[in-house]
């Protein structure tokens, strides 16, 4: 999948811009969106001219959340169906299953989860429902002064999805993630701000510049291979139970960064100049990924 209809992916000296782009929906999600996105992430691992990612939304809207104007079950389920846990944690997933059962936004967010580039949202007005929770798995969140953001799914009668539950007490803390939950609120950037959600908030003409140019700052003179583990080591060791697994995963790293970059790094240091590294994120370490689309550890 590469032509898109519902995001834009614009590449421009090392940077992604990811833009949510149907602007006259307030850049709603639906279906098509979900599968866009989930290939954006999945293409911008392995595309060698993109170093870090900046998503933002089209027109004055981030994304409304999901878009319930559309035919049919607006989640995209198969309400012929009365699935259990274990339909899900199957090694091999029935496909009917990954269609009709799965959360579209949790697609999202773990495509998000396991990309190997920085990602920093550039949060430009209503970030709603799944607009609020696709904003958790970047790496950081810029605001714009017209931002809003509302996890208003207690008013909808629904619970919230795309993995939130997971990411965003890691964020902000279980007491205000569960206030937020359920006061299904909307509230605006300098709360957001003050809460520790967004790292900072720009005046709209600024912000996506302000976004690109902090994401710059992640990837410059360093390697490709170094910020893909260091992204996908931090996000996945802080949630082992013991630091002894998070300890075997950085000795893999350490040995293999070592053999390739690392020494670039080392030669470069000694002889006082910038560091030529020549390693690619497409072209990953052998023992990377160790965890399976499950968490399972992998042999």
């Amino acid at each position: 999948m590469r032509d898109y209809d519902t995001i834009r992916y614009d590449v421009d000296d090392g940077i992604l811009r990811l833009v949510l782009d149907r602007p006259d929906r307030m850049n709603a999600f639906t279906l098509s969106m979900c599968e866009e996105l989930q290939d954006a992430y999945a293409r911008a691992s392995d595309d060698d001219a993109v170093r870090a990612i900046v998503v933002t939304g089209s027109g004055k809207a981030f994304c409304a959340g999901m878009d319930l104007g559309v035919e049919g079950n607006v989640f995209g389920l198969d309400e012929s169906r009365r699935p259990v846990l274990a339909d899900l944690a199957a090694a091999e997933v029935d496909p009917a299953v990954e269609r009709g059962v799965r959360d579209t936004g949790g697609k999202v967010t773990l495509a998000m989860y396991d990309c190997r580039k920085p990602i920093v949202g550039s949060i430009n007005g209503a970030a709603v429902g799944i607009g609020a929770t696709m904003t958790l798995p970047m790496d950081f969140r810029f605001a714009s002064t017209a931002a809003r953001f509302g996890f208003v799914f207690g008013r909808l009668g629904i619970v919230p999805e795309a993995a939130s539950t997971w990411f965003l007490p890691r964020i902000v803390g279980i007491e205000q993630a569960l206030e937020w939950f359920y006061s299904a609120d909307i509230f605006d950037a300098q709360i957001a701000l003050d809460k520790g959600l967004v790292r900072r908030v720009c005046e709209p003409d600024a912000l996506v510049e302000d976004a690109v140019a902090f994401a710059r700052t992640l990837v410059t003179d360093r390697s490709p291979v170094s910020v893909a583990l260091i992204r996908q080591m931090t996000w996945r060791n802080s949630a082992q139970p013991h630091p002894r697994h998070a300890h075997d995963i950085d000795s893999l790293a350490v040995f293999y960064t070592a053999l390739a970059d690392g020494a670039e790094g080392v030669r470069a240091f000694r002889e006082k100049r910038p560091a030529a590294f020549s390693s690619r994120a497409s072209d990953m370490p052998s023992f990377y990924p160790w965890q399976d689309e499950h968490g399972r550890p992998r042999g």
